[in-house]
């Protein structure tokens, strides 16, 4: 059955959500723009995957009011084990739905100018901070439809900002806890990190039940500037029936470090984008990926990391398991811009199919626009190593067992990257129940 695209909200619906919050004239302004750009945008076009018929748009509640927690022993069980009680909890975001449930930010990252909150109080306290980076140089909203209706259905999410010479120790997290089975999120995340500071961010998207009826449309956007350093890091595990756009951005000045490690487990229908724009000279861009998929879902990743400066490097490492009826599509693209000489762009893309009816497709991709610079990729779509499985039973290994420790340690060079000991447990259990 083919989805309508009749947007599910007018105009004065987006109005009245919009100043319901107390939000300023420009942020209505552009939820408005958007929505009516939305209404003649076509969906974005991933590379062999047809997506004209993913439900996107029919939302039945586009928010729910929860109550916040009193406390960290109010959690659900699954995302108390995503909490460390300790020094980390001084520094969390915890989303239920769309309401900010629980937000702490440790008295001395608050006095160096430290800002850690939900995008909506960010809008009313730090409202041109946060105009100066909502949708302007990052995704655009009339980049296709899923970016306009992203913009104009903005429900949740939050903004974090480091001042110059800052250097956060402790990581920064995010919960974001998908409690009602068909609330709608559109998640809004800024990170920015002034020059030479340094951050290392880290979210997390849980559904607390295992079938859905969901849309989720994430974007994220980062910005590091001269000399900074933001690792971002992120564990997606959303329900089956959810349907996922998410598009995480950043751009690199001078001498700034991006690096991503992206734990992509959801059970529904994804369709993810994460771009990397090395504007400045000397500017690094890192993006790991770790994907498993299961039953019939149906996804796209697409990597990309540009360069624009001089000497600047990027890399793509993307490892995905496959298992019953699963597709997925790994598109890795590193770009190279006239005038972007001395500078490497390298990727390796893998896929490891554990069933017949499974399918994998790595498709890498070099654009080469300037002669002074090195480029390279590697890709492959196979099945288990025999002889490494022939190893590891010769030594006693039963051969379930075997293909078990052979998958983590394809998994591997991502989730070690994960800087919260919490969430890359976390991220090994997901892993083992979706492969068992």
């Amino acid at each position: 059955m083919a989805i309508e695209t009749k947007l599910p909200f007018d105009q004065q619906y987006v109005r009245t959500f919009s100043e319901g919050r107390g939000e300023p004239s420009w942020l209505l302004d552009l939820r408005l723009q958007a929505l009516a750009k939305a209404e003649e945008l076509s969906l974005p076009k991933p590379d062999k995957t047809k997506i004209d018929k993913w439900n996107f748009t029919e939302i039945t509640q586009h928010f729910v009011q929860s109550a916040p927690f009193a406390s960290l022993e109010e959690l659900p069980e699954s995302v108390k084990t995503l909490v460390d009680a300790g020094e980390e909890a001084k520094n969390l975001y915890i989303q239920r739905d769309q309401t900010p449930a629980y937000v702490s930010l440790s008295d001395d990252l608050k006095k160096q100018g430290v800002i850690f909150t939900d995008i909506f109080t960010a809008v009313r306290e730090h409202g041109e901070l946060v105009k100066k980076y909502f949708m302007q140089d990052g995704v655009k909203i009339d980049e296709h439809r899923l970016t306009a209706l992203h913009a104009a259905l903005l429900n949740g999410g939050v903004f974090v900002y480091v001042p110059k010479n800052v250097e956060i120790n402790t990581p920064l997290q995010a919960v974001y806890i998908h409690e009602t089975k068909d609330a709608a999120l559109f998640n809004h995340v800024i990170v920015v990190a002034e020059a030479n500071s340094k951050l290392a961010y880290v979210e997390n998207y849980v559904s607390i039940h295992e079938n859905a009826n969901a849309v989720v449309n994430i974007v994220a956007e980062v910005f590091a500037h001269e000399n900074a350093q933001v690792i971002f890091a992120a564990v997606d595990h959303l329900a089956k029936g959810t349907t996922t756009y998410v598009n995480r951005r950043g751009i690199a000045g001078r001498h700034g470090r991006i690096e991503w490690a992206l734990g992509l487990m959801n059970d529904g229908n994804t369709v993810s984008e994460n771009i990397t724009r090395l504007i400045g000279d000397g500017s690094y861009g890192d993006t790991k990926t770790v994907v498993v998929g299961r039953g019939e879902q149906t996804q796209n990743f697409t990597t990309s990391v540009v360069h624009y400066g001089k000497n600047t490097e990027g890399r793509i490492l993307k490892h995905g398991v496959m298992k019953d009826s699963a597709t997925s599509i790994f598109n890795g693209i590193g770009k190279i811009e006239h005038g972007a000489s001395k500078s490497n762009a390298e990727q390796e893309s893998r896929v490891l199919m554990l069933s017949d009816k499974a399918r994998g497709d790595a498709n890498p991709i070099l654009l080469i626009d300037e002669d002074d610079v090195i480029a390279g990729h590697a890709a492959s779509v196979g099945r288990v190593d025999p002889i490494q499985l022939y190893y590891l039973m010769s030594r006693g290994v039963p051969k379930v067992e075997a293909e078990r420790l052979i998958i983590h340690g394809f998994l591997a060079p991502v989730v070690k990257e994960i800087p919260l000991e919490n969430v890359k447990k976390q991220l090994i259990e997901i892993i083992e129940r979706k492969v068992k």
